[in-house]
């Protein structure tokens, strides 16, 4: 195990100290941060999804921001806006940055806030830039954004437009933990809620002593999954997989039936990225098929448009998925 695998696997298990039952989410946290993806995390109200990002943001060495999307938020409240100074008898228009200029940036009920906000992130994910008043203020190299959103709730929400949930590296589904995970969970909170109590009462430092991990780990770590190999059919496996969502009617009645929308060439590159990413924290230099299927449902499930037909079965884009790694041959 390389040096900065062994950070990275201690950032992990910091993670996992303060999140139980959520093993999956860790995972991919950590995926979408070396792959220099985005993630949109779905599941109902209670399930870790704000104290995970929070997590990985109190163990690295970077800045985090919160943005509450609600129905009356405006994109500069977003992005930033130029404020106008007078003093000394001069005046200028200065650039007063909004939250999204932070490393990891969580986008909290990302659903909530009308298509006009949402669309004030899509430049900072996809060119990791944000252009207000005609200039482009460039973002950080560490830069994240972990959106939430809760998938019960439908009255005064907006949903995502497809062109957008592109932009995500992956959709990350999250249910409940198991009973036993869940009683961990009540003892973990009880620890933190009566170390709180001392330390206020002691007037100690709320501050952790364990050194957060640094970004040029981050980096280095991007650098050697970089170099990690994948053979020509493991390529064509991938983009296999993705192509059979165009063309679903050579496949097979079901997923001819199921799929109206496939998925974009973003498909092919998030497998990449993330296969060889898993393929690093497995310990290998190499992808296998077993990368490919530890993220593409994570992958795909976003980014396929499934028919009335489907949707009036109960079939759910992670069932067509299964349909697809069983209609496509192995390399």
């Amino acid at each position: 195990m390389s040096d900065t695998l062994s950070r990275i696997e201690d950032l992990k298990a910091r993670m996992q100290e303060a999140i139980i039952g959520q093993e999956g989410v860790i995972d991919r946290l950590i995926i979408g941060l070396l792959a220099n993806g985005n993630l949109l995390v779905e599941g109902l109200p209670g399930l870790a999804k704000t104290r995970a990002i929070k997590a990985l943001a109190r163990n690295l060495e970077a800045d985090f921001s919160r943005i509450q999307f609600t129905p009356d938020l405006l994109p500069s409240d977003v992005t930033g806006t130029d404020v106008y100074y007078q003093a000394g008898g001069s005046a200028e228009f200065r650039f007063e940055p909004g939250p999204i200029f932070a490393n990891i940036v969580l986008a909290d009920e990302i659903n909530r806030a009308p298509a006009k906000v949402q669309a004030a992130l899509l430049e900072a994910m996809e060119e990791r830039q944000v252009t207000v008043g005609g200039k482009t203020h460039k973002m950080e190299p560490l830069f994240m954004v972990m959106a939430t959103q809760n998938p019960v709730e439908q009255e005064g929400t907006y949903p995502l437009p497809e062109a957008q949930m592109d932009r995500f590296l992956m959709h990350v589904l999250i249910s409940y933990p198991p009973v036993e995970d869940e009683v961990e969970v009540i003892r973990l909170m009880r620890g933190e809620e009566i170390a709180a109590l001392g330390e206020r009462k002691e007037g100690a430092s709320t501050v952790s002593q364990t050194a957060p991990v640094s970004q040029e780990t981050v980096f280095a770590a991007r650098r050697e999954i970089a170099a990690i190999h994948v053979s020509e059919a493991m390529e064509r496996y991938m983009a296999d997989l993705v192509n059979t969502t165009r063309f679903p009617e050579a496949y097979g009645d079901n997923l001819k039936r199921w799929i109206e929308i496939g998925a974009s060439p973003r498909a092919s590159l998030a497998l990449d990225r993330c296969g060889r990413t898993h393929a690093w924290l497995s310990g290998r230099d190499y992808v296998d098929p077993e990368d490919v299927h530890a993220i593409v449902a994570d992958v795909l499930r976003h980014r396929l448009g499934l028919s009335f037909e489907a949707q009036g079965e109960g079939i759910d884009p992670d069932r067509v998925v299964e349909e697809l790694r069983m209609q496509v041959a192995l390399p």
